[in-house]
């Protein structure tokens, strides 16, 4: 038996690797595990190398499910499902370790995101130089809202991975954790740590860059992804436009509308994989930030819209489904919208019943709030998100990112009050007109 860049034994068929002419399994093997720690663009090519060479492969299978799986589409999920056919094919033939974490990826597949993470702090517990099951368990946990587990489960394999080639990126994964902890301070440190490993790690620079906006520091925030912004040319397109729309935060925070726009139309929207979830998601959340500041944005909500359209029926994350109905809304897509909402209620009422508080009770009314904003109705946006904010983690998402939604309900109350006075001022006008 081979084992990876990790030390973790690997069960594949040696002799059919060979046969094959293709590269060794287990070199690609490493490079894609490479490729998911910095989130490469070059992850995808790599894991369907290893299964040119080996697709009796059942770790490198269920990879490639994972990998499918978290773009969060329904196209990316059908091929996700393939391969997590073939991972459970030949597991069978697989180690202890492996069969945990195909076992893993059938129960995310299937939405029983509890067992999932049950499996990976299994792993965790008795693997832990095994950090893509790290790295996959802070990302359900991240979407669960759960920050302090999605803390732990990189902490407490720590002590095993001192000597790992990888261990920058577990600075990086503990950097964020920190972070979103509120330890604001020790996550800047062991960000820093991680840089001072490899300059080139994108999430470690992302989780400093969490730091800087939570400190209010816009100006810094800005010199320091700047100037590392240069490491992100081979990330993947997610990564990369979320690493510039913190920039466009920054810029934001210091009133340089222009700047933010130029950014939009550069590095976010402009670099995006226009049908990517995530991607889309980021350019969302710059259009209706820029929106609650009053800027303009002229026809950007329109040329945005008909990449939405896939997303109606997919539900994948909560967290999404409400920027995509938002936008849907400002594009006034209105048929869209009403059959987004309509698909949303039934998924909701099927979901897992571990999932169901998430969907049920905050993204529907949420989601209804948010299209009341959209629309102007600012008592009705306010009647539906106020209830939603004290347990907004619930949809998942960062605290950065959730910011978003308290500052729609603050200028719905803004724009309520405002038109209230403007009634107010009309009523007294007109009675001394007719006194």
């Amino acid at each position: 038996m081979v084992t990876d860049s990790q030390g973790l034994a690997i069960s594949t068929n040696l002799r059919s690797a060979l046969r094959s002419g293709s590269p060794g399994v287990i070199d690609a093997l490493n490079r894609f595990i490479d490729q998911a720690f910095y989130y490469g663009n070059q992850a995808e090519d790599a894991i369907l190398q290893v299964l040119s060479a080996d697709s009796t492969c059942a770790i490198a299978q269920a990879y490639a499910a994972a990998y499918y799986l978290s773009q969060e589409t329904a196209i990316a999920r059908r091929t996700a499902m393939l391969h997590l056919r073939a991972a459970q094919r030949y597991a069978r033939l697989a180690t202890e370790r492996e069969q945990w974490y195909i076992n893993a990826i059938s129960a995310w597949a299937r939405g029983a995101i509890s067992e999932a993470i049950n499996l990976h702090e299994a792993i965790a517990e008795k693997y832990p130089r095994d950090l893509i099951s790290v790295q996959q368990g802070q990302y359900h946990y991240f979407y669960r809202g759960e920050a302090e587990r999605l803390l732990k489960i990189a902490e407490k394999v720590l002590p095993a991975n001192v000597d790992n080639p990888h261990l920058h990126y577990l600075y990086g994964m503990i950097a964020f954790g920190l972070e979103q902890c509120g330890e604001l301070n020790q996550a800047m440190n062991v960000g820093l740590e991680a840089i001072a490993l490899n300059r080139f790690d994108p999430w470690a620079q992302h989780a400093i860059g969490h730091v800087l906006e939570e400190q209010n520091r816009p100006e810094a925030g800005i010199i320091w992804m700047e100037s590392h912004s240069d490491t992100w040319e081979e990330c993947n397109s997610m990564l990369y436009t979320h690493n510039w729309w913190h920039i466009a935060l920054y810029y934001l925070a210091l009133g340089n509308v222009e700047k933010v726009l130029e950014l939009y139309d550069q590095h976010i929207w402009g670099r995006a994989n226009p049908f990517s979830s995530k991607d889309q998601v980021g350019a969302i959340a710059t259009l209706l930030r820029l929106e609650l500041q009053g800027v303009n944005v002229g026809q950007r909500w329109n040329t945005l819209a008909p990449y939405l359209y896939p997303r109606l029926h997919e539900h994948a994350l909560p967290f999404q489904d409400l920027h995509y109905v938002y936008a849907l809304a400002r594009a006034e897509c209105t048929d869209w919208v009403n059959e987004l909402l309509q698909s949303l209620t039934l998924h909701a009422h099927r979901v897992p019943a571990e999932s169901q508080y998430a969907w049920l009770h905050m993204t529907i009314p949420s989601a209804r709030g948010l299209i009341a904003h959209a629309q102007s109705d600012w008592s009705t946006a306010i009647a539906e998100i106020r209830p939603r904010l004290p347990k907004l983690h619930r949809i998942g998402g960062s605290h950065t990112q959730r910011k978003l939604f308290e500052q729609i309900y603050h200028h719905a109350v803004l724009q309520n009050e405002q038109g209230k006075k403007r009634y107010s001022r009309w009523q007294a006008m007109s009675h001394v007109k007719a006194g």
